[in-house]
């Protein structure tokens, strides 16, 4: 069988094409409905068994939900693909344990390896895997070399046997040619949450029928998409609520309050980390000092419950928002903490106007090293949550005019491609 595997920093998918030409994804029961998207993120617990001490890890939909029921939090840990690159991040501590990145990331392979060959019927050990253009982090080629090969032995340790890596975009590019009858020239971008991705090849029956070979004019990829977006909605509407630019009065001198918090608190998969005795402590004096102390005091509240999850939702509830209403509400209620403040899109935009920056530049680029224009350009095939985004897409539609520009299956066209891709071999 032919198996696609798209884990991604956010959520994953994974499908298979069978033998009649159909692709299937998996799906995955959450919270009353079905879902195929995964989300990639990992909860343990230690809990007391038999009379002993085990640590015990939940991954996507059942670790969401095991995380939320718990009256006790433990560890909730989001985004760990955007970590593979990093040689500073060899392990890190759970409960007094030191657990390898990549036994980390394996936990959440293996479930969802195991789920889906429930669903499939079948042994899922042989797999195409997508990996962006660059990983998050990666400085140099080296560094992506460095992220695949932890990748491979997370997936290896995750009870995959033979592992063939396809970059993300031109795996949306084998999904976007299977429902074509002609031959086109394409750019696809493929906005993920850690990494945005372009490639620019021909497709099409004629380049389809000759082998699994595509005739590629280039890549490109940028480490930054919808969690750099988030970032800023958390800087420019969280933080200043939790303190972000106020002061403390210590020792009759006014300081300003810590900014490494904040930073940490912009990357929310980070934010987990952040729940250690020595942060806490410091939380506490600093809450204690501050001009503000309830600001700070929400703050501590935040790193103390370990609610990056639920200020993940929040961001992400009130960025879809802005994708279809100039306005929305940003609300963040929990306990004893609330945030509430209205945001435009016109002030979205403005926060992420060096990232749209980058993402042109990204493009534009890639046109200039293939020696293309945009009116060779046939198509324009968009995929990912952050494609939803009105000032990205507005990217595309200034350069190659809205009508070439195509979208379908956001979530999961990659998984869809990487397995058609996987059949090309099997």
């Amino acid at each position: 069988m032919a198996i696609g595997f798209d884990f991604g920093t956010t959520n994953s998918s994974i499908a298979i094409a069978r033998r009649d030409g159909s692709v299937e994804v998996a799906d995955f029961f959450q919270r009353g409905a079905r879902t195929e998207s995964y989300r990639s993120l990992l909860y343990l617990e230690r809990l007391r068994e038999a009379r002993r001490t085990t640590i015990k890890s939940w991954s996507g939909p059942e670790g969401i939900e095991r995380y939320l029921q718990a009256e006790e939090k433990g560890r909730l840990i989001q985004s760990l693909k955007s970590f593979l690159a990093s040689r500073n991040l060899q392990t890190t501590e759970i409960f007094g344990r030191r657990f390898p990145l990549e036994d980390l990331v394996a936990n959440i392979l293996r479930d969802i390896r195991l789920k889906a060959e429930e669903q499939f019927g079948c042994p899922v050990q042989d797999a195409v895997v997508g990996r962006p253009v660059r990983f998050v982090g990666a400085d140099s080629a080296a560094d992506d070399e460095f992220a695949v090969e932890r990748l491979t032995r997370a997936l290896h340790t995750a009870g995959f046997e033979r592992i063939e890596f396809e970059l993300e975009p031109m795996a949306a590019a084998y999904h976007y040619e299977s429902k074509l009858d002609h031959d086109e020239l394409i750019l696809i971008g493929d906005f993920g949450g850690g990494t945005s991705d372009f490639s620019l090849l021909h497709v099409g029956p004629s380049v389809r029928d000759r082998s699994g070979a595509r005739a590629v004019l280039g890549n490109q990829g940028l480490a930054l998409a919808g969690d750099a977006f988030d970032a800023k909605i958390i800087r420019h509407l969280v933080s200043p609520a939790l303190g972000a630019g106020s002061s403390l009065d210590s020792f009759g001198k006014r300081l300003p309050v810590p900014t490494w918090v904040y930073f940490k608190l912009e990357r929310w998969h980070h934010l987990s980390f952040l729940r250690s005795s020595d942060t806490l402590n410091m939380l506490q004096s600093v809450a204690r000092q501050a001009v503000e102390p309830e600001k700070l005091s929400a703050l501590l509240y935040l790193v103390r419950h370990d609610l990056g999850y639920q200020l993940h939702q929040a961001v992400q509830h009130v960025k879809v928002a802005l994708s279809h209403n100039e306005h929305s509400l940003f609300e963040f209620l929990d306990g004893d903490l609330e945030l509430q403040a209205n945001v435009s899109r016109a002030a979205f935009e403005n926060w992420i106007a060096e990232e749209l920056h980058s993402i042109e530049e990204r493009v534009d680029s890639l046109l200039s090293s293939s020696g293309m224009h945009a009116r060779d350009v046939d198509r324009v095939f968009l995929t990912g949550g952050s494609s939803f985004v009105p000032s990205v897409r507005r990217i595309f539609e200034s350069r190659f005019g809205s009508k070439k520009i195509r979208t379908g299956d956001e979530f999961t066209s990659v998984a869809r491609g990487l397995a058609l891709r996987s059949a090309l071999t099997s």
